[in-house]
């Protein structure tokens, strides 16, 4: 298991060890003291999957409060080109993104803590994406920073994306900066 930096105090790129042999691949999706080792933290108490068709974009979501989440995310099959959003005030990369295609292939897994948002757009025609969870979800604490800001400028790598009503009614980044995370 590797760690790769991402230029993010915090967000952390895994790439677990991958045992292949004729009969397919076994991996280790988590295991508590080798994560701890790499600066993954946080009791995880939900897990998460989605399944999505080429095209579709889900995000830009987060958690405020004490019901901030930390999510581990990785995708089981296909490609997804997987977006983090640094909302940590202070912090020297607030406001900057970190984007990473992971896939069934390269079974990359992407750590994000509690202070981002977080979005993925399909890159296959259909992927299939796990994520752990630091804090149960809640509907209340949910907001949405609408994926196409013109502050943030995210490049999803696909045109014309599928959205939710909910993710196409999203707020601007500026607009949403009392829900922010302060270090």
């Amino acid at each position: 298991m590797n760690k790769i930096e991402t230029g993010i105090d915090g967000l952390v790129l895994v790439q677990p060890s991958v045992f292949s042999d004729a009969r397919g691949f076994f991996l280790e999706s988590f295991q508590l003291e080798r994560y701890k080792s790499l600066g993954i933290t946080g009791e995880f108490v939900q897990d998460n999957i989605s399944k999505s068709t080429k095209g579709i974009l889900r995000g830009l979501h987060f958690q405020i409060g004490n019901m901030a989440q930390g999510k581990l995310c990785q995708v089981i099959s296909g490609e997804v080109l997987d977006v983090a959003v640094d909302l940590r005030v202070g912090s020297p990369t607030y406001g900057k993104y970190f984007s990473v295609l992971l896939s069934g292939e390269n079974h990359k897994q992407l750590f994000l803590p509690a202070g981002f948002a977080h979005g993925f757009s399909v890159q296959s025609d259909e992927a299939i994406f796990h994520y752990k969870c630091t804090q149960y979800y809640s509907k209340e604490h949910e907001r949405t920073i609408l994926y196409s800001d013109p502050t943030l400028n995210v490049d999803w790598q696909i045109d014309s994306p599928l959205v939710s009503e909910r993710d196409a009614q999203g707020l601007e980044f500026k607009t949403l900066e009392k829900y922010f995370y302060y270090q």
